[in-house]
């Protein structure tokens, strides 16, 4: 889970004026071998907007939700309660378990034999939705002041209804031998859980990225 996936989702929002809020992301990642790893990512929207979500897509659209795109990969369930769930998974090298554009947002290293650490940059989590979105191009400089007035009111809008929700990071697979993440207590996953409206606001405070040493069987 990167910046751009964070940005991309803010810019749907944007777009629905915030119906697709209620939402909870969680992005897992078990190593299974020192060459292999699992990732998977979770969004969940709920009941109060995900019918309003399913209804406002166009009739043309070859996806059942904006949100979760077949061509991505992506698996949509449609819950009993009315809320929808988007599971987008992949397996196999390292190398391959790039979920953005083809970025590789998820870095693996060997520190020692027997071991894999496994990071996520984080850093731009900390800079707000500002950043993760586009910037005004020089033609709209002169309306800056109109445009700001108009993020402050969108972000506003945003953290009201994020309010509650989380982008959830887990790393599994075996003993969690050094993290600077939450380690379970039995060692066997580390995981940070970072609030929405922190990322919005740009008042997260994350270190330049969340890593876990896993000792892999």
């Amino acid at each position: 889970m990167t910046v751009q996936i964070i940005g991309r989702l803010a810019g749907a929002l944007a777009l629905t004026v915030c119906l697709a809020g209620c939402i909870d992301v969680t992005m897992d990642v078990k190593v299974k071998n020192g060459e292999e790893a699992e990732a998977t990512m979770t969004q969940t929207i709920g009941a109060q907007f995900y019918p309003m979500i399913k209804a406002s897509k166009t009739s043309d659209s070859s996806d059942s939700d904006s949100f979760c795109k077949k061509e991505d990969g992506g698996s949509l369930v449609e819950n009993a309660d009315g809320s929808a769930t988007c599971t987008i998974s992949k397996e196999g090298k390292f190398a391959d378990l790039a979920f953005d554009s083809g970025k590789e947002a998820i870095t693996f290293t060997s520190p020692g034999p027997g071991l894999v650490r496994v990071s996520f940059p984080s850093s731009e989590l900390s800079q707000g939705i500002d950043n993760a979105t586009s910037k005004p191009d020089a033609a709209s400089a002169s309306d800056d002041a109109q445009t700001k007035a108009a993020e402050e009111q969108m972000k506003a809008a945003m953290s009201a209804y994020f309010a509650g929700h989380f982008l959830t990071i887990r790393i599994e697979g075996g003993e969690i031998t050094e993290s600077n993440m939450t380690v379970a207590p039995d060692k066997q996953s580390a995981e940070d859980k970072i609030p929405f409206t922190d990322i919005i606001s740009g008042t997260a405070k994350l270190p330049g990225e969340l890593y876990a040493v896993v000792r892999v069987q």
